[in-house]
């Protein structure tokens, strides 16, 4: 057998290190969905097998119940294989104890990546009339321009730009979220932290809260009914919501704090970012108040094979096979770079951002080497989910184990780059040529 120094960190018994059980043979906790062969001679299947097995390493390292990983190349599902637990599989849960099998069924909350997808309700809402990017968020909530905050644009809020990306700690109370009238007063009560669009600082809770009261305010529905009926449905998706229905919340994977603790540092970064500590985040995401209430930024339920086809959607301009969702100036402008390689002052990160999406680099970005015509937007911790117009691929990875750092890392790297180097760039950069 090949020696594997990452396993052996990653398996090492260290008593601080939260890490779930893994069986021997995979082949009892996997989950294979519809797959189509790939289209063209440049992608062979021993690549797609290749990708897997670099996500069951992943998986070995113990550092999440339940992994999901779904792959759209030209449209096809290339790949779509689910590993783990749904239930039953986190640390401390007892070791004979019930265990639920995770399928390409079961649904994931993807924490942050949902502020793509609320980007996406703004930009049809913008495409539709309904309000515009340039409109400051006081024309639709007078009282948000408390505290000098009346230059704040809708703009300013996609970018990251606002100056407002602490969130109120009183707002963390989850009973608050069926009353979004007092959330709305909070918001209005922040003080900003520096001039609207004078810098980039991750707006990793707030900036949601007011993007969803602006919908509500000048759709006259909740932003949960927007998705709904302007991009979920006419997709045919069957979650990708705000939350679930209480029926369905026994269906979603539940999510479990793995690996070592966040060393200094980055985790006073992560709790000025979050407002609470880690642990805190993870229990608060297994609330069935936060699973079935409204929280723009952080609480969008679904599947890989779904957040594919809304990815794929993008991907394409704007269309899913005969259905078009946006129009195509719709796409490029949520795509357009606003920052480039500035530091965001909250993750102290160089970050390329579009209007909501994350956007990837050259020669290597946050999805991986050569990714500079990607977009997509990272989770909490381990949710990456983005498309690639370069190599006509889309792809969503969901995990439920939110370690921060550790050995997974290394394993995390290796299958981006598997991905990556899978899918040949039909645009290489000059710089690869």
């Amino acid at each position: 057998m090949r020696f594997d120094p990452i396993a052996l960190i990653a398996q090492a018994p260290l008593p601080w290190l939260a890490r779930c059980a893994v069986p021997e043979d995979l082949a009892e906790v996997s989950h294979i969905g519809e797959e189509e062969t790939p289209i063209g001679g440049d992608v062979e299947l021993e690549a797609i097998e290749r990708i897997w097995r670099t996500a069951e390493a992943l998986y070995r390292t113990g550092i999440t119940p339940a992994l999901q990983l779904c792959i759209r190349h030209r449209g096809r599902v290339v790949l779509d294989r689910t590993l783990g637990h749904a239930r039953g599989n986190a640390p401390g849960d007892p070791p004979k104890g019930p265990k639920v099998l995770a399928t390409g069924e079961t649904p994931f909350c993807v924490f942050s990546s949902s502020k793509m997808v609320t980007a996406m309700v703004i930009h049809k809402l913008d495409e539709l009339g309904t309000l515009h990017l340039e409109d400051r968020v006081c024309d639709y909530i007078p009282e948000f321009a408390r505290h000098g905050k009346q230059w704040i644009t809708l703009r300013h809020l996609l970018a990251h730009r606002a100056g407002i990306p602490n969130i109120p700690t009183e707002a963390m109370d989850l009973d608050l979220l069926q009353q979004p009238d007092r959330v709305a007063e909070l918001i209005c009560e922040m003080e900003p932290a520096s001039r609207a669009g004078r810098m980039v600082a991750y707006h990793a809770i707030s900036g949601g809260f007011v993007l969803g009261e602006v919908v509500r305010r000048a759709a006259g529905s909740d932003i949960r009914e927007v998705l709904s009926k302007e991009i979920c449905e006419p997709l045919g998706l069957r979650w990708m919501r705000y939350g679930v229905a209480p029926e369905d919340l026994d269906r979603v994977a539940l999510d479990a704090a793995t690996g070592p603790p966040p060393p200094p540092g980055v985790k006073q970064m992560l709790q000025r970012a979050l407002g609470v500590d880690i642990a805190d985040v993870v229990e608060f995401s297994n609330d069935p108040r936060f699973r079935t209430g409204i929280i723009p930024s952080a609480n969008v339920i679904t599947t890989a094979n779904e957040l594919t086809v809304f990815l794929d959607c993008l991907r394409q301009g704007g269309q899913y096979g005969d259905t078009r969702i946006f129009e195509e100036r719709t796409v490029r402008h949520a795509l357009s770079e606003q920052s480039y390689r500035e530091i965001d002052l909250t993750l102290f990160l160089p970050l390329r951002y579009g209007l909501g999406p994350m956007l990837g680099d050259d020669p290597v970005g946050i999805f991986g080497q050569q990714t500079g015509r990607a977009f997509g937007h990272l989770g909490f911790s381990n949710v990456f989910p983005w498309a690639d117009p370069a190599r006509e691929i889309s792809v969503a990875l969901l995990t439920s184990g939110k370690a921060i750092l550790s050995a997974h890392v290394v394993r995390l790297v290796q299958l981006l780059s598997e991905i990556n180097s899978s899918f040949p760039r039909q645009d290489r950069p000059a710089a690869a040529a």
